[in-house]
């Protein structure tokens, strides 16, 4: 599609720099969502050594679209004042490698005043020029679309990540999950699920994914995010809290399997006009 713009969480492909560089240039990808470089989550990452990132990235014709941080993937008692620090590192290094949005979460907990109030704070600390995206995701307080609609009608500056297989393994139905947040969508995250909470390649899956795609570009959306979480990948069980939500692995080897995810985008991409 013409409008549509690839966007990729390429450390699934490679832990290594050079390696997602390699990914995202053999599938024609031009932006990057980045997580996990050489064995550190982005939140970690020295600014000095960001700064070497970006100078890579540019110079192989990729930009970075969004920070996919783990920030409000906490729990919300925990120290809020380290966090708030964290927080504000990541907002240097998205100014380092020039992306204007960076992924988020809402916390492990159903306290609603208390989630907002974390959030808040957060959205109170970024930068006029950076957006944040929610992104729904299983055990947290986002983690179905009316509570995730609460956050964006409360905190109208927080954007939404829409993702289809989180949906899925939440028991969520993903066509009415869109009919409540699609005004608050700022871009989608690719990955597919079946019944039994597995991930798929995007459209083998109960998600809905090809339709939600239509209705995303219907509404002008432009940039879709690929995280494919088809096989394991260093760092997957720390993103979900030890437990391996993927497909038994029929590939071999990550490239392989981030490939795969890739193909089965572009073809349903193709189908839509």
């Amino acid at each position: 599609m013409k409008n549509i713009r690839l966007c990729a969480f390429a450390d699934e492909a490679d832990n290594a720099l050079d390696g997602q560089i390699k990914a995202l240039n053999r599938n024609g990808i031009s932006l990057l969502e980045i997580r996990g470089v050489d064995g550190q989550n982005i939140k970690d990452v020295p600014h000095d050594k960001v700064k070497e990132i970006e100078k890579k990235l540019s110079a192989n014709g990729i930009s970075t679209w969004s920070i996919g941080s783990p920030v409000g993937k906490y729990d919300p008692n925990a120290d809020f004042d380290s966090q708030l620090e964290s927080f504000k590192h990541i907002c240097e290094s998205a100014h380092i490698l020039g992306a204007k949005k960076i992924r988020m979460f809402s916390y492990f907990s159903k306290d609603t005043e208390l989630v907002l109030k974390r959030l808040e704070a957060l959205s109170n600390a970024a930068p006029d020029d950076i957006i944040l995206c929610h992104e729904n995701e299983k055990g947290i307080f986002g983690d179905n679309a009316e509570c995730c609609a609460i956050i964006h009608k409360e905190l109208p500056k927080i954007r939404a990540v829409f993702d289809p297989a989180n949906f899925v393994q939440c028991d969520v139905d993903t066509k009415k999950a869109w009919e409540i947040l699609a005004p608050y969508v700022e871009y989608m995250h690719i990955k597919d699920a079946l019944a039994s909470k597995h991930v798929v390649p995007a459209g083998y899956g109960i998600g809905n994914v090809e339709y939600l795609i239509n209705e995303y570009v219907k509404q002008g959306g432009e940039v879709l995010t690929l995280e494919p979480h088809l096989m394991e990948f260093y760092g997957l069980k720390d993103l979900e809290n030890g437990e391996s939500m993927s497909q038994t692995p029929v590939f071999t080897d990550t490239n392989e399997a981030f490939d795969a995810g890739v193909k089965a985008l572009k073809e349903i991409l193709a189908r839509i006009k």
